[in-house]
């Protein structure tokens, strides 16, 4: 199988894209054709958007929430677009691609409602934030990364973890790096060859980032540190060959 290369857009991003980029306006949802009438079968990125910012689903790093995690509810789905809208719709607050109109959405203990909500038992994660200046705005995590490990570009398996040194570097300098938009990142250099991360936080969920060396970017939007740089690339060098990479 072909290692997947950067800059073919993440599926989650694409799915929120493909959201983002139609020509409705607001207030056309009652005059849109219905799913049916659409040309092709549309297979929706799982989100949801409230209050500008766009979540998506955290499918591989989170699990069915406990009993406690479940806060107050900050606001609830107005539209559901499976079965209901076509690929020119154009997201709006209240809109969700799998959530049934009338789904309460929850803040998550332990994190700023702009990072994490929690709807129908699951956890969606911000993924746009037109207010975030850093990614440390974008997703509540400062404080909370335990550790980094290095994943498969192939398949998403596991390869290794950051030494404490190295996951303590990087959780110093993600945080603070500016919030620049997946489309700067993405029009502003050439294509290359993605270093896969999975982030590891203290109570126990994770997710996903994937990392340019060239470029010295993200594709959540942000450019690197050279320090950031220089831990993301020489503990790929390490773990890889400890495995026999």
């Amino acid at each position: 199988m072909q290692t997947i290369k950067r800059f073919v857009i993440p599926v989650v991003l694409l799915g929120v894209l493909l959201v983002l980029a139609g020509c409705a306006g607001v207030g056309d949802r009652q005059s849109e054709g219905a799913a049916g009438d659409c040309k092709s079968t549309i297979e929706w990125v799982d989100f949801l958007k409230l209050n500008d910012i766009t979540y998506s689903y955290n499918s591989e790093g989170t699990e069915e929430i406990t009993d406690g995690q479940q806060e107050k509810q900050i606001g609830e789905v107005a539209y559901m677009l499976d079965g209901h809208a076509c690929t020119d719709h154009v997201s709006h607050n209240g809109d969700a691609a799998y959530l049934p109109a009338g789904t309460p959405v929850y803040a998550m203990k332990g994190y700023k409602p702009s990072y994490r909500v929690i709807a129908a038992n699951k956890v969606y994660e911000a993924e746009r934030n037109p207010h975030a200046k850093t990614l440390g705005d974008l997703w509540d995590i400062d404080g909370k990364i335990a550790k980094v490990s290095l994943e498969s570009g192939i398949d998403g398996s596991p390869i290794g973890d950051f030494t404490p040194d190295a996951s303590a570097v990087f959780a110093e300098e993600l945080p603070g790096l500016e919030n620049v938009g997946f489309d700067t990142i993405y029009k502003d250099n050439k294509p290359e060859y993605g270093i896969f991360l999975r982030v590891h936080l203290i109570d126990g969920t994770s997710f996903r980032m994937v990392f340019y060396e060239n470029a010295n970017a993200f594709t959540a939007g942000a450019y690197g540190t050279e320090a950031l740089r220089d831990v993301i690339v020489s503990e790929r060098t390490r773990i890889k060959q400890a495995a026999g990479m």
